[in-house]
């Protein structure tokens, strides 16, 4: 009996030592081996899995929603037609950008560029010229809606699709620089120049030679003792990008479950917030307050003096109104957004029902002889080709790499949006969602689309960005096991 206690006590001993040593060297549940400890090899596991929140972004937690029109279909186009969706969990700006976050983005543009491209900076301006029309006077819009710092929170237009994107490559890299200078990896260089600059895929490939003040400790017992960060060091953010139209659409709408116990939702929503008039219907302060910036009838942008329904004869600044339930403002009015679809009418019949988007054209990092990544270009990117029929091969998944025309433009569909054939409708024509200050009512339900060449800009058209969710999709560990039921109390 004492052997079989002493023989108890120091097996607990064991687990007890086994389990501190396994709370100070987390290991692999596969091969047993540590992770992040030189004696066994030096695997790096980064301790903080989580993602890290963006500047300007708001978490969107992903979910199933009917995704086209729940309108009435007034101009009947028949291009949006109700359909189940679930959209994955996505980050996105809470605001659309403004013009000081534009012009901040021109700064850093004719910075690094202006002597050596300045026709990057030009291209990259936006157009003010959208202000103009043949039967009214606009011209001080022109002049001072971008520039005036009374306009500073006011969303940006006239920029094009084209420049919306180019802006989202933009502040991925800047968003990136700023987190490795929090990590000490980087020293602040405000005196980078064209190719030089910080670029996140350049620096992930050992390209970018500018301020690094360290490395990260290197694990490896037959290596250097530091080495360059890896996106596995969870320390980098994925790339800010324009959302797809189902993002954008799921986004303005905001349904959650009104219940925790059970998975429901019972108001059908027309506009990012309850009821269907464009005014706050809830009693107390604010009731009977506009919700949106529109046009509330001919030759009603604002209302009678002294009592201005929307407080904006053109735009408003960008957190104006409530926001939805998602904390997002301005998902209907003041502006609408350019998405990163391209346009289709019969796309709404062939998507996806899992993050549905159209506009794909697979692209892979080019390579030398030896296999290795091709030096960056002259503006410190690195260089991207399409995927080849060969690298293709018989893949089940997609036959080719180009796949905007898939379904509804190639030759199987039977329609062509070629440049001779008659219609406004091509590979250039991207969609945009939302109604702006210029919008009668209508265009404020997230399910209108409309569409817009991706190298034109408008006064009535602005952008926001996002970004991927990775992990979880509603940022907390998933406990497993089904909730208890509440006993009822009758």
């Amino acid at each position: 009996m004492k052997k079989l206690l002493k023989l108890s006590l120091h097996l607990i001993l064991i687990a007890g030592l086994f389990s501190l040593y396994s709370c100070n060297k987390e290991s692999s549940s596969a091969t047993g081996w540590n992770y992040n400890d030189a004696k066994w090899g030096g695997f790096t596991v980064a301790a903080e899995k989580d993602q890290k929140n963006g500047p300007g972004l708001i978490l969107i937690p992903g979910g199933t929603f009917v995704m086209g029109n729940v309108d009435e279909d007034v101009l009947y186009e028949y291009h949006n037609i109700p359909r189940r969706v679930t959209v994955s969990s996505f980050y996105m700006d809470e605001s659309e950008v403004t013009n000081v976050h534009y012009r901040e983005y021109l700064y850093w543009m004719n910075r690094i560029f202006g002597e050596s491209f300045p026709e990057l900076v030009t291209k990259a301006r936006p157009d003010t010229l959208v202000w103009l029309e043949e039967l009214a006077y606009n011209e001080p819009f022109v002049e001072y809606y971008f520039r005036h710092p009374a306009y500073n929170d006011y969303p940006v237009v006239g920029v094009t699709w084209l420049q919306a994107n180019e802006y989202c490559r933009w502040r991925s890299d800047r968003v990136n620089e700023m987190m490795l200078i929090g990590e000490g990896i980087l020293d602040q260089d405000p005196n980078q120049y064209g190719a030089e600059h910080f670029n996140t895929d350049a620096f992930l490939l050992g390209q970018y030679e500018g301020n690094v003040k360290k490395g990260v400790k290197n694990l490896d017992p037959n290596g250097e003792k530091t080495r360059n960060v890896r996106f596995d060091d969870g320390i980098l953010l994925p790339d800010y990008r324009l959302p797809t139209e189902a993002e954008w659409e799921y986004a303005a709408l905001a349904i959650t479950s009104e219940s925790d116990d059970e998975e429901r939702f019972l108001n059908r929503k027309i506009y990012p917030w309850e009821g269907a008039t464009m005014r706050e219907q809830r009693h107390g302060k604010g009731h009977g307050d506009m919700l949106a910036n529109y046009k509330r009838g001919r030759g009603d942008y604002m209302g009678i003096a002294g009592r201005l329904n929307d407080q904006a004869e053109i735009t408003a600044p960008v957190k104006s109104f409530k926001p939805n339930d998602f904390g997002l403002y301005n998902m209907a009015g003041n502006v609408s957004e350019w998405v990163l679809d391209i346009y289709r009418p019969l796309t709404t019949l062939d998507a996806e029902d899992f993050n549905p988007f159209r506009g794909n054209n697979f692209t892979v990092k080019q390579r030398d002889e030896e296999g290795r990544v091709a030096p960056k270009d002259s503006l410190g990117r690195i260089k991207t080709r399409a995927l080849t029929a060969d690298e293709i091969g018989n893949r089940t998944n997609f036959r080719k790499a180009d796949v905007r025309d898939y379904r509804d433009g190639d030759e199987g569909s039977g329609v062509s949006y070629s440049s001779d054939s008659t219609t406004l409708i091509s590979n250039k024509s991207r969609v945009i969602k939302g109604g702006s200050w210029k919008d009668p009512a209508y265009y404020l339900s997230p399910g209108t689309r409309r569409f817009l060449d991706e190298d034109q800009g408008a006064s009535t058209v602005g952008f926001r960005c996002a970004m991927i969710r990775v992990g979880s999709p509603d940022g907390k560990k998933f406990k497993g096991g089904k909730k208890k039921k509440k006993k009822n109390k009758f």
